[in-house]
C-alpha cells in the first residue's frame, strides 16, 4: 500500500506550459535538410533538424538516425519547448561524443503549408527518408527547458542574437499507487528531487559549462522561464563567441529593408552591446543604410562609425552619430559602388571611435559577415516599390521599440565615398 513507482526515465521534467508547447511538434522529430548556398554558413547548406516536445523514447530514436549520419560536422538546428530531462541527459551526451555542432534555429520545410509546421502533412513529410527542402531562421527560435541541457551537450554551440536559451527549474511528476501517508509522498519527493539536482550538477559541469548555471536554474521556478543573456552565456561558457550575428535578413515592412543585429563583446568585462545595420530601397541612385548601436546612457563620449567592404576598400560609409537615449546612431545613403562592394565582400569593416577628450578616443575593430546579403539584397529588390518618387522621403528609424526593434527615428546625413588622401579617424 505505501509502495511509490516513479515514471523513470519520464518522471522529470523541465516542464513547459501549453502556450509554449504551440507549435511544436508532439514528440521530438529529426530529419535532414537541404537550403540554399550559403543558407547555414559559408559553404553550408545543409543540416539536421531537430524539434518538438522531448519524449520518453527521444534518445533511441535520435542515436539511430545520428547512427546512418557520417558527416558528423553537419550542422544541427535545435527548436524544442523542452519535455523529458534523463532523455535531453542522453541526448546531449550522444552530441558530445560526435563533437557536434549545434545551433539554435527553426527548419521552415518548404513543401509544408504556409503557416504551419506541425500539421499531419508536414509531420509525415519530415518523417520520410532522405534530404528535404527547407529556409533556416533564428528569428525568434528557442530551445528551452530540457532543450538546454540537449544544446549543452555539443562541443561547438551558437545562439542567434534573435533566438533564445531559457531555462527554469524541473518538475517531478509522481504515479503513486494505494494511499500512502502525504508526509511519506513528500519525503519521497524530496529525495527524488535531491537526487535530480546533483545530476544537473553533475551533467552540467561534465559538459564543461560554469556551475553558475546550474545556481541560477536552481532559482527560476519551472511555471517561469529565464532567457539567458548574452553576458550569461557568455560567462558560463556555452556560447564564447565575442560577436555574435544574425544572418542578413528581409523585413517586409511598409518600407522594406535588410537588416542584420549583431551582439559585440566590450573589451573589458564580460558585458555585450547589440548593433543593427539596415539597407534600404535604392532611392535615387543611392541607398538609404542605418547603423545603431548601443551605449551607456551616462557617457558623454561622442563617437564616429567608419565601414569598409573589403573587397574594394576605396569605398567606405560612415560619420559622426547622433544620440538618441542609449542607442548612438548614424544614418545616411551610399553610392552603388559601396553596395557593389559589399555584395562582393565577405566581411564589412567596422571602425568604431569613441572620443572621451581632445586627446583621449577608444577605438574598437571588428567585422561582420556580409553572406548571405546578395540573395536577400535580390530579394529586397523584388519587394521594392516599382519607381520611388523623386521627393520622396528617406526611410527613418522605426520609432516602436522592442529587444529586436530598439531604434528611433533620426534623419539621414549623407556620405560619399572615401578619399584616399583623407585621414582615417
Amino acid at each position: 500500500m505505501l509502495a511509490i513507482s516513479l515514471l523513470i526515465p519520464g518522471a522529470l521534467r523541465a516542464e513547459e506550459t501549453p502556450a509554449e508547447k504551440a507549435g511544436f511538434a508532439p514528440r521530438l522529430m529529426i530529419y535532414l535538410a537541404k537550403g540554399a548556398p550559403d543558407a547555414c554558413g559559408p559553404g553550408c547548406d545543409r543540416w539536421i533538424a531537430i524539434e518538438g516536445e522531448i519524449d520518453q523514447g527521444a534518445a533511441v530514436r535520435i542515436r539511430r538516425f545520428l547512427a546512418g549520419v557520417k558527416d558528423t560536422q553537419r550542422p544541427i538546428y535545435l527548436y524544442s519547448p523542452g519535455g523529458n530531462v534523463e532523455q535531453s541527459y542522453a541526448i546531449g551526451r550522444l552530441l558530445r561524443s560526435r563533437k557536434a555542432i549545434a545551433r539554435v534555429g527553426r527548419t521552415m520545410v518548404t513543401a509544408c503549408a504556409s503557416g504551419t509546421q506541425v500539421d499531419a502533412a508536414c509531420l509525415k513529410a519530415k518523417g520520410t527518408s532522405g534530404e528535404i527542402e527547407a529556409q533556416l531562421t533564428t528569428r525568434l527560435a528557442m530551445c528551452n527547458s530540457a532543450c538546454g541541457y540537449l544544446f549543452l551537450g555539443a562541443t561547438s554551440r551558437e545562439v542567434a542574437p534573435d533566438a533564445a536559451l531559457a531555462v527554469h527549474s524541473s518538475r517531478l511528476v509522481f504515479v503513486v499507487e494505494g494511499r500512502p501517508p502525504p508526509a511519506l509522498v513528500a519525503e519521497a519527493r524530496r529525495r527524488r528531487m535531491a537526487v535530480a539536482d546533483r545530476e544537473r550538477a553533475v551533467y552540467v559541469t561534465a559538459m564543461g559549462i560554469s556551475r553558475e548555471l546550474d545556481d541560477l536554474i536552481r532559482t527560476v521556478k519551472y511555471e517561469s522561464l529565464h532567457v539567458l543573456t548574452r553576458a550569461e552565456l557568455y560567462r558560463f561558457g556555452i556560447d564564447t563567441r565575442p560577436l555574435a550575428e544574425t544572418t542578413w535578413r528581409l523585413e517586409k515592412a511598409t518600407q522594406p529593408f535588410v537588416t542584420k543585429i549583431a551582439m559585440v563583446k566590450e573589451n573589458s568585462g564580460s558585458s555585450f552591446r547589440m548593433m543593427e545595420w539596415r539597407l534600404y530601397c535604392e532611392k535615387r541612385n543611392r541607398v538609404p543604410l542605418i547603423f545603431a548601436a548601443e551605449i551607456d546612457e551616462a557617457t558623454v563620449a561622442k563617437s564616429t562609425v567608419m565601414m569598409t567592404a573589403n573587397a574594394d576598400e576605396t569605398w567606405e560609409a560612415g560619420g559622426s552619430s547622433v544620440r538618441a537615449g542609449k542607442y548612438a546612431m548614424w544614418s545616411g545613403t551610399v553610392e552603388p559602388g559601396m553596395v557593389k562592394a559589399m555584395l562582393a565582400s565577405r566581411q564589412l569593416q567596422v571602425r568604431e571611435t569613441r572620443r572621451m577628450s581632445e586627446e583621449k578616443a577608444d577605438t574598437a575593430k571588428f567585422e561582420i559577415d556580409l553572406w548571405g546579403l546578395p540573395s536577400v539584397w535580390t530579394q529586397l529588390g523584388t519587394s521594392c516599390p516599382p519607381a520611388i518618387p523623386a521627393n520622396a522621403p528617406i526611410p527613418a528609424l522605426p520609432t516602436t521599440s522592442g529587444p529586436n526593434n530598439p531604434w528611433m527615428g533620426l534623419p539621414m546625413p549623407k556620405v560619399a565615398p572615401k578619399s584616399p588622401a583623407a585621414p582615417a579617424p
